[in-house]
């Protein structure tokens, strides 16, 4: 008399908890309560199918037949229809410090590698997925990226043998969705496991279909006799034998001598007859009809009818219906076609796993970063960067600006030195203002436009010899930019360099009154007039010390190589300690801009924003004879005006950017605020927005407040601050 099977705990599936004993898998724990672990079809129960898939521990598609069932794992199973839920995260969520350790990574090297069962070669390392190693890519040189039980692993290989030997071939008939279909091996595991099958019945090639009842639960088995009858058994479980075909997904991934399929991996198995009914592709539930249906829209090459029917492009990755789409072109075609191309992964990994120990910030920071930290600024992502929003009091940078000095981090911008025989050609075509009359030592602002006359970005055209010019553009359209240039000129065929130093160039606004003044007692005794450039050492420092003005006051943009900047930021600091200079924000850099009405492309212009609609006609010359945009904007000039950008006022504090602008008298929208400031000298809100409809009027309504359309700019109009 025997004790019985050792119960192991219980695991939680859809909300229910269910039983397992020691040493099942969680599929195996399922099936032994009476339940599928997917939807249906059948179970192979060695990870080469879709049927298993579910939600465990929180994460999706995994393969409940390779994850051991242990007390507590909570498992959802994949709806019928639709991707898996994601979890719903409330605000705390968002703000909470993320739960778990970080997944590790062990890299490692290896002669050679076995990745499947061994074949008791002392000399080669094996990764089995049976072992808890299962691999889920591989990648040239070779490497190869396993998901283990402690982490990730990362394994440079000298040669690698594949020997994950050969899937057995899963039904394709009428009923094969239903559940209770098992193939040998899923069965054999079934019953060593002790788990009761009921009525079993086994089919081989003389399968036709399978019939179920209302829950989709199979209740007897079809199959044709020699002679065509077609007899059906009643059964509880159908076990299906119909051949093998060769686990190589892995080994397709890199084909080439240092990874090879061995053993049955490599084996040339027949393939299934041409599936005539039912569903090949159970990931993502493609049918013989869909196959069909795209095989007489012209998808006849194996690659073109998986991405048009979608067969072999779910978890499986092929696993279950390749043999089944390679037959049917096989009997259409009467050439059997090679596999498709293999990609990895091969399994499904988490984005934690696929990042392990790799930290990737999308947002770049200036060699200045760690310097705004230690003044205790607020940063914030602007324009594919990391900047400091403020240093704790905006306004108090504000009035440094206005009535002292303040520096700013500018690194962000773009910088493309152009050179060449036709450097002026080309930018004679490009821009829609004169270049060639611009003087050595020299700058002038400059919009960018498309072929549709739109703005793209704007900047600055520096001369810095007959042949050479510094480009400069915001800190959001760099990349974009350089692209535009490069295209243009090679598609003109003109002599033109083109060369990149947004990163590493490093750039420092010194900017208010008193600016001349700091930076000549740090080497600058000559300063360059407004709009002129010098190159200077300032604090030691080569500078490419450029005179304009973003803020309105007199400001000089240093630019520098990167290795100075820090040295030279702190020296500024030192310098200006009895001039009260402090840094400023793009907090405080967005106020003092608006106050000069300074645009911002791409968050106060659209993508079919015209100069006209900026008010910025000054900057097109349309006695030119060609540039980038010319035909359009000649064309929409005789166009009535329906949009424009302006400037309002408003008493008491400024609105939201982004705020509705209403008509006063229906109170219908006819534009949005792309700007606004509660300005500490003029002591009103100050906004730039759109009206959307002409007539303009004069008034309008913002944020239940009325507000004036008012000429920019409201500072200083002259530009006199700027130029002193």
């Amino acid at each position: 008399m025997t004790d019985g099977p050792r119960r192991g705990g219980r695991i939680v599936v859809d909300g229910q908890p269910v039983e397992f004993v020691a040493g099942d898998s969680v599929a195996v724990a399922i099936v032994r309560a009476g339940e599928v672990p997917g939807h249906g079809g059948c179970l192979c129960l060695a990870g080469d199918c879709g049927n298993c898939l579910a939600q465990v521990d929180g994460v999706a598609y995994v393969r409940t037949c390779q994850v051991e069932a242990r007390p507590g794992t909570v498992v959802r199973r994949h709806p019928r229809e639709g991707k898996p839920t994601l979890p719903i995260l409330d605000a705390a969520d968002m703000t909470r410090p993320p739960t778990g350790s970080e997944t590790d990574v062990d890299r490692a090297h290896a002669a050679r590698v076995v990745i499947g069962r061994s074949r008791g070669d002392a000399e080669a390392l094996n990764l089995d997925a049976t072992e808890g190693v299962e691999v889920v890519g591989i990648y040239p040189g070779p490497t190869i990226v396993a998901r283990a039980r402690r982490g990730m692993l990362h394994l440079r290989a000298e040669h690698v043998e594949v020997a994950t030997g050969a899937a057995e071939i899963q039904p394709v008939c009428p009923g094969s969705d239903l559940a209770g279909i098992l193939t040998a091996g899923a069965a054999a595991k079934l019953e060593a496991a002790g788990v009761d099958l009921g009525r079993v019945l086994r089919v081989g090639p003389e399968l036709v279909r399978f019939e179920g009842d209302a829950n989709r639960n199979i209740t007897s088995v079809v199959i044709r006799a020699a002679d065509g009858t077609e007899t059906a058994t009643a059964c509880d479980t159908a076990v299906v034998d119909l051949g093998r075909a060769p686990r190589d997904l892995l080994a397709r991934m890199l084909p080439g001598a240092e990874v090879t399929a061995v053993g049955s991996a490599a084996g040339d198995h027949p393939l299934p007859p041409a599936p005539v009914d039912g569903v090949v592709c159970p990931c993502m539930g493609t049918t013989v009809a869909d196959l069909d249906a795209a095989w007489a829209k012209g998808y006849q090459d194996l690659e073109l009818l998986k991405r048009a029917s979608w067969a072999g492009l779910g978890p499986c990755q092929g696993g279950a219906c390749l043999p089944h789409v390679r037959a049917f072109i096989a009997q259409r075609t009467g050439t059997v076609p090679e596999p498709f191309t293999a990609r990895p992964a091969a399994r499904q990994i988490t984005l934690a796993e696929a990042a392990a120990d790799v930290s990737i910030d999308a947002f770049r920071r200036t060699p200045l970063h760690d310097e705004h930290l230690a003044l205790g600024a607020r940063m914030d992502r602007f324009g594919g960067w990391w900047r400091p929003w403020h240093y704790g009091d905006a306004v108090a940078e504000y009035w440094a600006v206005r009535e002292g000095v303040s520096i700013g981090d500018v690194s962000t911008l773009g910088k493309l030195i152009v050179s060449g025989p036709d450097v002026v050609e080309a930018l004679e075509r490009i821009y829609p203002c004169h270049v060639e009359d611009i003087k050595i030592g020299r700058s002038r602002y400059a919009l960018l436009l498309n072929e549709r006359g739109h703005v793209m970005d704007d900047g600055m055209i520096l001369r810095d010899a007959e042949t050479r010019f510094t480009l400069t553009f915001t800190s959001g359209g760099a990349a974009n930019a350089e692209m535009w240039l490069r295209d243009w000129i090679e598609t003109w065929d003109l002599r033109v360099h083109v060369m990149d130093r947004t990163m590493s160039l490093a750039a420092i606004n010194v900017t208010g009154p008193l600016a001349k003044q700091l930076l000549g007692r740090l080497g600058l005794t000559e300063a360059p007039r407004f709009l002129g450039h010098v190159h200077a050492d300032i604090a030691g420092v080569p500078c490419h010390v450029m005179r304009l003005s973003f803020t309105g006051e007199t400001a000089f943009e240093l630019h520098h190589p990167l290795d100075g900047s820090v040295a030279l930021w702190r020296a500024l600091l030192e310098a200006g300690r009895d001039l009260g200079i402090r840094p400023h924000g793009l907090q405080a850099l967005f106020g003092l801009r608006l106050e000069k009405g300074h645009v911002i492309v791409g968050m106060d212009t659209e993508l079919d924003t015209t100069p006209r609609r900026l008010g910025m006609d000054w900057a097109v010359r349309m006695e030119k004879p060609a540039f980038i945009g010319r035909a359009s904007l000649e064309r929409t000039a005789k166009l009535p005006e329906t949009r424009r950008w302006m400037g309002f006022t408003m008493e008491g504090p400024a609105p939201t950017e982004g705020s509705p602008i209403r008509s006063i008298d229906g109170g219908d929208i006819i534009g949005n605020v792309t700007g606004s400031w509660t300005s500490p000298l003029l002591g009103k809100a100050l906004l730039l927005g759109w009206q959307r409809r002409a007539p303009f009027v004069d008034r309008v309504d913002v944020d239940g407040r009325e507000a004036v359309v008012t000429e920019t700019p409201f500072y200083d109009p002259e530009g006199a601050r700027a130029r002193a």
